[in-house]
């Protein structure tokens, strides 16, 4: 509502028109007016005005059929109606409230109930306009939660997907926008941990597929607790090979000694699965191997299928050299720290 209230008197008598005027003036309110219906109509549509004093006898358009022609109206917001006339007459009084009207005044009109009839009126234009702006409001907050929703729906999907490459930490901090991109080449000290089954090889050509698949389940499992408890990010596994990164791509303080103690705990945790294992009959043990050292890593493949590659500065050691525990020093560099141990 508008401040002051803004109100239309619509009559074809100037007389009235003037007395009206003043009355309402006097109280602070702003006036507008209109002399017939057509004219009221037009002036609706111009002055958006808060309330509306609509004599009935009039000369074109009558004031109940500019009544009905506003409330038919749809783009037009709530305006109360006041009809004002001379007729008392019951159905007269029945015909313009059906027509719209919220009030009605005789004439002569008594100035007390003139204005606490439009105080009345403006009470409700106001209270109808707050709920208005409240529900406009409470639609806009819903379509902002539903986004919300939908983009964390959107995100949740996406670190689902994220994580079934990267690690938890990586994929959030990617989704977050808080890491440079993972397959830009870049370079950068890392600790490299190698795990793999001795004997897996025998006992997968000659164990029941189902066997075979029902020790990688159990291994796998307990393995990526690990990695995950650590913060290690698991680069690839091919069968009962893995291949972990500490210090990439999410920088972690003492790779060296997370790598180490991921290692120990490991190698708990498959003396424990070992014992199931030698049960059944299968001839299996741990090896693991630790390689720390500069290495450049980035992205190679082609649009639809990249892959992460990495090159230690001088050589880059194979899975075979971290089972062995070979360390192959690069001439004219210092040479990375390397561990390795057979664990059966």
């Amino acid at each position: 509502m508008k401040s002051p209230p803004r109100i239309l008197i619509v009559d074809d008598v100037p007389a009235n028109v003037h007395i009206l005027q003043s009355r309402l003036a006097a109280n602070g309110y702003d006036i507008v007016t209109a002399t017939d219906g057509e004219a009221a109509l037009a002036a609706v549509k111009e002055t958006q005005p808060d309330l509306i004093l609509l004599d009935v006898m009039m000369p074109k358009i009558d004031g109940i059929e500019v009544c009905r022609r506003l409330r038919a109206d749809a783009s037009l917001p709530f305006i109360p109606i006041i009809m004002v006339t001379a007729k008392a007459d019951p159905k007269d009084v029945v015909a313009g409230l059906e027509a719209g009207g919220d009030e009605y005044l005789t004439k002569p009109v008594d100035q007390p109930a003139l204005v606490a009839r439009v105080k009345s009126m403006l009470r409700i234009k106001n209270l109808h306009d707050t709920v208005e702006a409240l529900a406009t409001e409470r639609a806009e907050w819903n379509k902002t939660l539903e986004r919300r929703v939908e983009e964390q729906v959107g995100q949740l999907e996406q670190l689902g997907r994220l994580k079934r490459f990267f690690s938890p930490q990586l994929a959030e901090l990617i989704l977050a926008g808080g890491t440079e991109d993972p397959l830009k080449s870049h370079r950068r000290e890392v600790t490299v941990v190698f795990l793999d089954l001795r004997g897996f090889t025998a006992f997968a050509e000659t164990a029941e597929p189902e066997e075979v698949m029902g020790v990688l389940r159990e291994y796998h499992a307990e393995m990526g607790r690990l990695i995950l408890h650590h913060e290690g990010t698991l680069e690839r596994f091919t069968g009962d090979g893995m291949m972990i990164f500490f210090n990439d791509p999410v920088l972690v303080p003492n790779p060296g000694e997370r790598a180490v103690r991921m290692a120990v705990a490991m190698r708990e945790r498959v003396d424990n699965l070992a014992v199931g294992w030698r049960k059944r009959g299968y001839d299996l043990a741990f090896g693991l191997g630790i390689a720390q050292g500069y290495a450049t890593i980035g992205a190679i493949g082609f649009e639809g299928r990249w892959g992460l590659w990495r090159h230690r500065d001088g050589h880059e050691p194979s899975g075979a050299a971290l089972r062995r525990g070979e360390r192959r020093p690069n001439p004219g560099r210092p040479a990375g720290r390397f561990y390795g141990r057979g664990c059966g």
